[in-house]
Formats: structure tokens, C-alpha cells, sequence
């Protein structure tokens, strides 16, 4: 077969979060919502194929002396030059080969201009996943069957190192943001969101009977501690058999500092039982020292740290093997860091685990506020046929559903994956969260994704969008 790109547009939604995303270095109060579409031809068939993500801020390059336009400004630059090459490239014999052309091309050039590649690559992630769209839709076959019978061209390797079958449900692991209330009685008046969703972490605990948790860290030992003695108390409240993960956002930039944190956690008496609930720490050292030897050394001469994985580290095709020497024990998997690359991620951990059973190897599956109709379903086929069993989902808490589409999409939605959604009472309609599960039957079962086609040529096209619109 030959593959082809052939063009490429982009279109963008403004979007409003419905209450403060505070993660890191960054409150996210919204974010323009990218809509990419590319032409693949397939011997000549021409079909077009779509890919979503939020251009949100300060995750990308986490650098505090740009503004948010800044970041915007390079996030679209990067996405459109990875369209604009994908172009140029050669016909290829398979959909991975086209991807390798077009990463190795990317790769260039994100060393010509000096970019961080995590920022750079974002653009190959949107471009390959619009590719994959197009190709299922093309045959006709699930994400799940184009994987595992190799029609993407990867040798056979996830056919023979991924679980057999996809997930039909997933955990929905709960983000508590830095400014989040725990309870309904630490929301001031003058901030209480009337929308018909929970807005505090008590009451998301009782509306979706959540079990698994995703907590952001701040690095400040005093306001971490305070903060996880509360959540313990809540958490053992309403939800007695919860699991959590501890994300650390890069807040430190030498190991130690962390090693002074985990140790005051540990030594408190108040945190003893919470603590035995642990997951994994995601990601605590900033990204330009997360790999280096230094931290190599340091990590594998500290014999009782926690489970730690990378996150935003994970930027290249090199990024795990180099973690796991580091003393890391995974990576996470996002979609905006790419699927070919989480693809074999998802394979080197699995054959970790079949080498090395006695370590603890895990592959997470993390959130970029994903929201619907696009990003969230392609991202929820991802995790469900890499098989991460929990998946950290904050799009539907932040973002108030797919109320900003029009009402004729939202019935299409609702149509096509009614279990993934349901009517909400005021309207519109928003995640299906039940007994803390996600069912993905109809996600798994549509070509990649999503089951019905989507036009977003109705939104603004990216070269006459300006930041100012927000």
C-alpha cells in the first residue's frame, strides 16, 4: 500500500473552564481547543481523517518568562510546521513508515531551532493521530483491529506484547488541582458554580462513586502536608477503598529537596495509612534534570524512594529506556505525546514485566483536560487498547461537558456513544462516570474513537483566529 498525506487544515473553539485549573505553575481559566484535520490518500483513496487537543498552558515547555499568547503562538507554530512537512514527505508503504519520516523530519528540526522536543513533537502527535482517523475509517476497522493485526506496519509487536483484547470500562482517576475544594463548605459563596456538575471533591466523590485519585502537589512541605492530611481524612470518608497518585509537576529541580518532602510525609503519624494507598509519584523533578546522571546516581542510591514515573520527561523515543536506568519504574501515556511512541512504550513495559517480574513496571495513563467530541474519545481507544486499567480524566470537571457545541452535535453524541455520555438534566451532555467507571464499548468499537463523522469548518480557522478572541 502507499501512503500519502495530501493537505491539512485546522480550525479553533474557544473554550471556558468552568472553575480554575491550578496545576504547577499555571491556572488554566481557558484555552483555545485545536481542531486538525489532514488528507491521507491510501492508493489513491482520499479520505480525510481529525485529531483535537487543548493549547494549554505552561505543560508544554513549563517556562515561567513567556505569557500564554507566547505559548500559544509556538504551539501553533509547531503544529503547523509538523502539517506543512508531512505534506512534503514521500508516499510511504505503511502508516508507521509514513510517521517515522515524518518524526525524523520534526526531530531536525526541533534541534535547528533549539525547541523543547515535548513542545516540538506535539505537532507529529496531532498530525499522526488525524493519519490513524483517516486510515480506520478508510478499512473500516477498529483501533483495536487495525493495532493487532498490524495493518499500521509495526511488526507485529503489539499483537504479540499488548493484552489481546481491549478494555471494555476504565477507572476515571479523579484530579484534585491545587486551588480544588475538598469540601462544599471550602467553596466562598461569590465562587460556587451553578451548572448542574459537582464542583468540590466531596461532592464529585458522591455524584460519580469515585475510588482512585490523582493529587497535585504544590513543593511546599508545610501547605503539602496541611492539604494531604485533609484529603486523607476526606477521602477515607466517602470513599473507604480509594488508591491515589501523587503528581509532583516538575516542582523540583535536584532530587533532594523531593527526598525532604517524601520524608516528612512518611514521618507523619496522620499520613501512615494514607500513604499504603500510594499508586506512584508522577513526575517531581523538572524536566531538564529528570534524566541526568546526576539524578541517576542519586535515584539508585535511594533504596526506599516510592514508585516514581516520568511524565513530561517522556519526550522522545529515547525517554523510558534512559528513565528505567534512572531508577524510574514507567512513563505515563498522553495522546499529545504520541501514539506510535506510547504504542511501544506500552510494549517495553509489557516486556519488563514478562523479563523482570519482580519489579513494579507501570505504563499510567494521564490527562491534557481532554474534552469531547474529539480528543476525548480518541484518547479513551488509546488507553483502552494499551490496556491502563485507570486513567486520570479532569476535561469533564473543568470544562462543562460538550455545552459549547451545538445542539444538533450533541444529540450525534449522545447517539452514537450513549454509554460514554449521558443527558445531562439541564441539557447537554457530559461524562458517564458510574461506580468511578468510564464504558468505552462504543469507543472500542468505532474506527478510532469515534463513531460518527465531524465536521469543524463551522469553528474558526486557525489563520484568522487571534488570541484576543479568548
Amino acid at each position: 500500500m502507499k501512503f500519502k498525506i495530501l493537505r491539512f487544515d485546522g480550525h479553533i473553539l474557544n473554550l471556558r473552564a468552568r472553575m480554575p485549573f491550578r496545576f504547577g505553575i499555571s491556572t488554566m481559566t481557558f484555552a483555545p481547543h485545536l481542531f486538525l484535520r489532514v488528507e491521507l490518500s491510501i492508493d489513491g483513496q482520499r479520505i480525510w481523517g481529525i485529531a483535537a487537543d487543548h493549547l494549554p498552558p505552561k505543560w508544554f515547555t513549563k517556562n515561567p518568562k513567556t505569557s500564554f499568547r507566547d505559548d500559544v503562538t509556538e504551539m501553533l507554530r509547531v503544529i503547523h510546521r509538523a502539517a506543512e512537512a508531512a505534506v512534503q514527505l514521500p508516499s510511504a508503504t505503511s502508516l508507521y513508515a509514513l510517521w517515522q519520516q515524518l518524526y525524523a523530519n520534526q526531530a531536525a528540526w526541533i534541534e535547528a531551532e533549539n525547541l523543547p522536543p515535548l513542545l516540538g513533537f506535539f505537532g507529529v502527535s496531532l498530525v499522526e493521530r488525524a493519519m490513524i482517523d483517516a486510515f480506520c475509517r478508510a478499512v473500516q476497522k477498529p483501533f483495536a483491529e487495525v493495532l493487532r493485526s498490524d495493518l499500521l506496519g509495526m511488526d507485529d509487536l503489539p499483537r504479540k506484547l499488548l493484552p489481546d483484547n481491549p478494555l471494555r470500562s476504565i477507572i476515571a482517576r479523579h484530579t484534585v488541582g491545587l486551588t480544588d475544594p475538598i469540601t462544599s463548605a471550602d467553596i466562598p459563596d461569590a465562587e460556587r458554580v451553578d451548572d448542574g456538575l459537582p464542583q468540590s471533591l466531596d461532592q464529585c466523590i458522591r455524584a460519580y462513586g469515585l475510588t482512585h485519585f490523582k493529587i497535585k502537589l504544590c513543593g511546599d512541605v508545610a501547605k503539602d502536608l496541611h492539604r494531604l492530611r485533609r484529603l486523607a481524612k476526606v477521602l477515607a470518608h466517602e470513599s473507604p477503598g480509594y488508591a491515589f497518585t501523587l503528581d509532583g509537576n516538575e516542582n523540583f529541580h535536584d532530587l533532594q529537596p523531593f527526598r525532604a518532602l517524601w520524608q516528612s510525609l512518611t514521618n507523619d503519624a496522620a499520613l501512615q495509612t494514607f500513604l499504603k494507598r500510594l499508586i506512584f509519584v508522577e513526575q517531581p523533578l523538572h524536566r531538564d534534570v529528570a534524566l541526568i546522571d546526576p539524578v541517576r546516581q542519586a535515584m539508585l542510591a535511594w533504596r526506599d524512594r516510592p514508585p516514581i514515573i516520568i511524565d513530561e520527561s517522556d519526550a522522545t523515543l529515547g525517554s523510558l529506556p534512559t528513565a528505567i536506568e534512572c531508577g524510574y519504574i514507567g512513563t505515563s501515556h498522553k495522546n499529545c505525546k504520541g501514539i506510535f511512541k506510547g504504542i511501544r512504550n506500552a510494549c517495553r513495559i509489557a516486556e519488563l514485566r514478562r523479563t523482570q517480574p519482580e519489579g513494579n513496571w507501570i505504563l499510567s495513563g494521564e490527562d491534557l483536560s481532554n474534552v469531547g467530541p474529539v480528543s476525548l474519545l480518541q484518547d479513551l481507544a488509546v488507553m483502552a487498547n494499551l490496556g491502563i486499567t485507570h486513567v486520570e480524566r479532569n476535561g469533564h470537571h473543568y470544562f462543562r461537558g460538550l455545552a459549547a457545541h451545538s445542539p444538533e452535535l450533541q444529540a450525534t453524541v449522545l447517539q452514537h456513544h450513549g454509554d460514554v455520555y449521558r443527558a445531562h438534566d439541564r441539557g447537554f451532555p457530559t461524562l458517564d462516570i458510574r461506580a468511578g467507571r468510564i464504558a468505552v464499548d462504543s469507543v472500542v468499537d468505532a474506527p478510532f474513537g469515534m463513531a460518527f463523522d465531524f465536521d469543524p469548518t463551522g469553528f474558526t480557522p486557525w489563520d484568522r483566529w487571534s488570541f484576543d478572541s479568548i
